[in-house]
């Protein structure tokens, strides 16, 4: 039977009574983040860690991390958020994926570089003394949020810091990042981010 992981983030959001956890947000781009960001700053103390070796070419990497960085001057959030740009590391992408360009969008190659992504932001999240992690990428549309939190809890078992169980497209959360992405006149790539997704949605 399929897990309502919007179910299960309410059950969390329902447990914290006040208290203001520190949560470590994965963040692939502005857009996907925005309507993240205005429900979870409601609950959290937020910081965006922008870990994204995949990203091609590094002009596109640096677009992303400038427009993301803008967003947060622009939209309004309960609770202040941070910022963590990682390293651009586009040579672990490739070791990851080599072989692998010819998969399908959300195949073997996609799935790689989740884990990749996410495995970094549980490490971070470890070394920051964070009460959570977890990732934009499920807004998407084109993500697989099963997929996702699967991931995240492996990471969360691997490194000791609970995954936020989450499916941010539910509620028409994907509708609404378009919605503040054309309010903040963001930049939305049409393009997930390396160069073998090019062309693709």
């Amino acid at each position: 039977m399929a897990v309502n992981y919007q179910k299960a983030l309410d059950e969390t959001l329902s447990t914290l009574g006040g208290n203001v956890p520190a949560l470590l947000l994965h963040s692939c781009c502005a857009p996907c983040s925005s309507y993240v960001l205005e429900y979870l700053t409601k609950y959290f103390n937020v910081t965006l860690y922008y870990y994204n070796p995949n990203i091609f070419p590094a002009e596109e990497y640096y677009k992303r991390l400038n427009e993301q960085q803008r967003l947060l001057g622009l939209i309004g959030t309960t609770n202040p958020v941070y910022i963590i740009p990682a390293e651009y590391e586009p040579q672990r992408f490739y070791d990851v994926a080599a072989g692998l360009g010819n998969e399908p969008e959300g195949g073997s190659r996609c799935e790689l570089c989740f884990r990749l992504r996410l495995e970094e932001t549980a490490k971070a999240a470890k070394a920051g003394g964070f009460d959570y992690f977890t990732t934009t990428l499920s807004v998407s549309p084109h993500k697989s949020a099963s997929l996702l939190n699967k991931i995240g809890k492996e990471m969360s078992e691997k490194y000791g810091v609970p995954y936020l169980y989450s499916d941010f497209k539910k509620r028409e959360g994907y509708k609404r990042s378009i919605e503040l992405s054309n309010l903040y006149g963001l930049y939305r790539q049409n393009y997930c981010g390396c160069e073998y997704s090019l062309g693709k949605p």
